[in-house]
Order: structure tokens, then sequence, then C-alpha cells
């Protein structure tokens, strides 16, 4: 390595295909954590092209030390407060694109610290956000009727989507256009065998998605249950059902994070055998 490019990597670089190999070893230090960054990583072998937006890392002595996805979401990897604060200083150097800041409390802190007045206000901060694991099989009988969906299920399935991202997120995913993105999404987990759902009579009434997996992990997102049927289990027995599939055709370990006031969601995943393995944080836009 030249002077030059060694001087260049002791600062906050774009990373390429050509950094791969360090970036894993990166995400590896906390796999399960780290699991959407990894899994960025691998499927676009850090081309920007494929990321739609960027992978940042911070060298130190040439070695990588720090990472930060830069695209619709802002997600610090192992990154220490002044890695953040350098992070932070190169996303300032450029209108906001993301939508959401997420990760790891500790690391999500110094980043909100040094973007919140330009980027600011948020629409919404949760800074609690128990992040859970599992690693053995679910506690509880999964719900045998929970299935992976086909793209059959889509007319049934996209409203229950829709649902669950406007209860939860608080905005409606179809709102300025984008609804084309969203169904695209839906079809896209469909796809990769990632969503889940109890069908009862044409209609949802449980559904949940594997948001990122990796050979280390998989994160489950988007549990759902239908208004009128809440209260019965089904949350429970339903992702319990997803834990099982996920461990047997995804990755070994599952992990999930849940807002600290959604007392019932965070009973249920109890229930199941989550157990908290640290906090996240989410700042939305």
């Amino acid at each position: 390595m030249t002077l030059s490019r060694f001087r260049a990597r002791q600062g906050v670089s774009v990373l390429g295909p050509a950094d791969l190999p360090d970036f894993l070893e990166l995400t590896g230090r906390s796999p399960v954590v780290n699991a959407f960054a990894e899994y960025r990583a691998r499927s676009t072998s850090l081309e920007p092209r494929l990321l739609a937006g960027e992978i940042w890392g911070r060298y130190d002595g040439g070695r990588l030390v720090a990472g930060c996805h830069v695209g619709a979401n802002l997600v610090p990897v192992e990154c220490t407060a002044d890695d953040a604060r350098a992070f932070a200083e190169r996303a300032l150097t450029r209108p906001r694109s993301v939508v959401t800041v997420v990760g790891p409390q500790e690391q999500v802190w110094p980043l909100w610290d040094c973007l919140s007045e330009a980027w600011g206000p948020a629409r919404e901060t949760r800074w609690d956000q128990p992040h859970m694991e599992l690693a053995e099989p679910p506690l509880i009988a999964p719900d045998p009727g929970v299935r992976r969906t086909t793209p059959d299920d889509f007319a049934v399935l996209y409203p229950a989507c829709v649902a669950m991202y406007t209860e939860e997120v608080g905005v409606d995913p179809q709102a300025e256009g984008g609804a084309p993105i969203y169904r695209s999404r839906v079809r896209q987990l469909i796809g990769l065998g990632w969503s889940f759902a109890r069908i009862e009579d044409g209609r949802v009434v449980f559904k949940a998605e594997v948001a990122h997996a990796t050979p280390h992990a998989a994160q489950i997102q988007g549990v759902w249950v239908a208004p009128d049927r809440r209260g019965e289990g089904l949350a429970a027995a339903g992702v319990a059902a997803v834990v099982e599939a996920c461990r047997r055709d995804i990755a070994p370990v599952v992990s999930l994070y849940a807002n600290i006031w959604n007392e019932p969601a965070r009973r249920a995943y109890d229930r199941v055998g989550f157990r908290q393995s640290g906090t996240f944080a989410t700042v939305m836009f």
C-alpha cells in the first residue's frame, strides 16, 4: 500500500468489492447485531450500484475498525463514539437521503448528537428497543397453520403488510408514490421464502417476515396479528413457527427487536424463548 493510500485510509472512505473481506471480518465481531450490514455486503459485494447507496469504512493503521451503511437506512457497524462522529461529519457533507438511523443504542446516540441540528427534527425517536436473540428451539409449540407464503397469496397478504407497516412505523408505505416499491419488497420476500403467514378463509390473521439473513443469523420483522384476533396467542405460536423454519432452513440464530412500550409483543417473544442481548435505537424521518 502506498503512503498516500495509507493516509487516505486513516479517515472515512467508501468501501468497494476489494474491501469485502475486511468488512465481513468487521461484521463478524458481532454477527447477530450486524446481520443487516453483513447481508447487504454479501448480497451486493459492496458494489455501490447494487447497494443503491454506499458503505463507508474507517481504517486505522491499515485495519478496518468501523463501518457505516448509508442508503435508506444509516446503520453504524462496530462504531466507537469517535467513529460515529467521523461518519456523521461525512454524512453532513451531502443531502440527507436516509429515512432512518438505526442500530445499537450506544452507536446511534453519538451519530444523532452530530446530525440532529442539521437533520432534525426527527419525526420520531425510539431510544429503548430491546434486541433479542434465540439460538435454541422455541419454548412453545409452533403454530402448524403458519406457512411460507407463495405468489398466489399476494392479494390477501399485501393489505396485512400495509396495515402492519402503518401501525408500526406511523406512516402508510404507499404514501407519496411508495406503493410500487413496497409491493416489490413484499413480492421479493415471498420469492426468497422469507414471508410467513397464517391464512384463514382468505384472510391473514398472523404474518411475519425475515428482514435479512446471513450464514450466522436471521432477523424477524413485521410481526402482525389481525386486531380482532389479538389476545389468542397467535403471535407467540406464529413466531415460534417462524423461528423453527429459520433455524432449520436459513440460519442458526434468530433475532428481532421490539419497542419497549409494546408489552404484548415482548411477552409473546419471551414465551417463545427470546432473551434480550442488547438495546437498539431508531431515529425516523
